[in-house]
């Protein structure tokens, strides 16, 4: 973090020294709440849920993120790696399945230095690693062996909606070859235990509204790239947030129609494992003011 390369933004700031780049973060942790999550794919959250840990910032910052309070606003607690350990320690003891990691890229050396600690002192569950896609390959090529199930996006299938929505010209091929790196460590499926995962991976897909060739590209790269074994979760829970509300089409939820049409093609391509949500009108943004963010499952 001296000269940040942690993601591909390759900023260059130097954290050490308390500047920041496009995450905003300096070489502090910064956590907004741990928490048993009930609303992820069920092999993740099973019966007693996962223990996610939500870190402050992203190097993302999508225009639609829904937990934009904190991705974008950049809201909670500054930690050190020995704090960190102690809320693995507390999930774990709360009976969840898995301490889940989510948005822990601009944070990873810290993440690394707390997982070392809490696997000395008796981690026993497995580490689930959610991320945006937007990932270095050789980064997550350090992870190996400190990750056990990888849950990350893949968020879009053309270069122009990275630019648009997320402000990155090479969405696809990091994401490719990152995922591909995932892969190689966890393999392409998933290792069952008592129906929850215990290793491996699930390839998110949130389709959006009026955005049909995206999704569509984005399950075909998927197919080609990396594997038509890896399961793949298509979310349908895209909800506007304050941000896009008045824009034209990303003002509105996704229909059944487009919903429906990125399942057919991923049954089309020959994935294996799909798994799917009902479209409905929800509002599925967390608020983070509250001491249970999340209205319902996903």
């Amino acid at each position: 973090m001296e000269s940040c390369v942690i993601c591909p933004r390759r900023c260059r700031a130097n954290r050490r020294k308390g500047e920041t780049g496009f995450c905003g973060l300096t070489d502090q942790m910064q956590v907004k709440c741990a928490l048993p999550h009930y609303g992820e794919e069920p092999p993740i959250s099973g019966r007693y849920g996962a223990g996610t840990i939500f870190f402050s910032s992203c190097n993302l910052k999508c225009t639609f993120c829904q937990n934009y309070r904190i991705s974008l606003q950049g809201s909670g607690e500054i930690i050190d790696a020995g704090r960190l350990a102690g809320l693995m320690f507390d999930l774990q003891e709360q009976g969840c399945h898995n301490i889940e990691l989510v948005t822990p890229t601009p944070q990873v050396p810290g993440i690394a230095e707390a997982l070392y600690i809490s696997r000395r002192g008796g981690l026993s569950i497995p580490v689930v690693y959610n991320c945006g896609g937007y990932e270095e390959p050789s980064v997550i090529g350090l992870l190996s062996g400190l990750v056990d199930i990888y849950l990350p996006d893949f968020k879009y299938g053309t270069d122009e909606d990275g630019l648009i929505f997320s402000g990155v010209r090479d969405y696809p091929r990091q994401a490719i070859g990152a995922i591909g790196e995932m892969v190689r460590q966890v393999g392409d499926g998933l290792v069952m235990e008592d129906g929850i995962a215990k290793r491996g991976i699930i390839i998110r897909h949130l389709v959006l509204p009026g955005r049909m060739d995206n999704s569509l590209r984005a399950l075909a790269l998927i197919r080609e790239h990396i594997s038509p074994s890896v399961p793949i979760s298509i979310m349908s829970q895209y909800t506007p947030t304050p941000a896009v509300a008045g824009h034209p089409v990303m003002g509105r939820r996704i229909t059944a129609e487009e919903y429906d049409c990125v399942v057919d093609h991923a049954l089309d391509l020959g994935f294996e494992e799909i798994f799917v949500q009902d479209v409905d009108e929800r509002n599925l943004c967390p608020d983070f003011d509250r001491e249970q963010p999340f209205f319902g499952g996903a």
